[in-house]
């Protein structure tokens, strides 16, 4: 009897799983905002402190920057632990996927911040240190998009992620559709045997 129709496909659709996702310019945009989210949040903290503690501007940008690492790994790192994964395997996804992005966020937006005049020692209440920070993120979020299409287009960056939960959440619904697989062969398989009885 041809058991032919009873083997598992190819190993190919496995391997179409693990491929980089399609790098557009949208998925390159959201994956630089969210990265930009965290960043601001650490680099407005840290400019602020900076600034109110009269800190020098280089202690300002030091403490800016490792701000924004740390909210921006933390944000990555509450969406993939809700997924149920441990901290350890969670930080390891975050440094994979952000970390880059990160930092060619910083050096743009630090970079604005040093070479506007005035900027860094403007005061909390005055409209230049406002206007300058606000205008070093948006830099910071344009160019940093080519970076984060780019990095996703090879399977990097938030492409982990990407991959990440695609094969988390998907191991389930793939194991369900071979066990569906199965129990069609079984029956197929008991329906043939019953005709050649008759």
């Amino acid at each position: 009897m041809d058991h032919s129709g009873h083997h598992p496909p190819s190993s190919s659709s496995e391997h179409q799983h693990a491929a980089p996702p399609a790098a557009t310019w949208a998925m390159a945009a959201q994956a630089t905002l969210h990265c930009l989210t965290g960043c601001a949040i650490g680099e407005v903290l840290g400019m602020v402190i900076g600034t109110a503690l009269g800190l020098s501007n280089l202690t300002t940008v030091i403490l800016s920057v490792a701000l924004a690492f740390v909210f921006g790994y933390a944000l990555t790192m509450r969406g993939v632990l809700r997924a149920g994964v441990d901290f350890k395997s969670a930080l390891k996804v975050a440094l994979a996927a952000d970390t880059i992005s990160i930092a060619v966020m910083e050096v743009l937006d630090n970079t604005v911040m040093v070479t506007v005049p005035g900027a860094m020692d403007a005061g909390l209440g005055n409209w230049l240190f406002w206007v300058a920070l606000a205008g070093s993120l948006l830099v910071a979020f344009l160019l940093t998009t080519p970076v984060n299409k780019w990095l996703i287009s090879r399977g990097k960056g938030h492409a982990v992620i990407h991959q990440y939960h695609q094969g988390h959440g998907g191991h389930g619904g793939h194991q369900g559709h071979d066990d569906h697989e199965g129990h069609q062969g079984h029956e197929a398989h008991h329906g043939h045997q019953g005709h050649q009885g008759h």
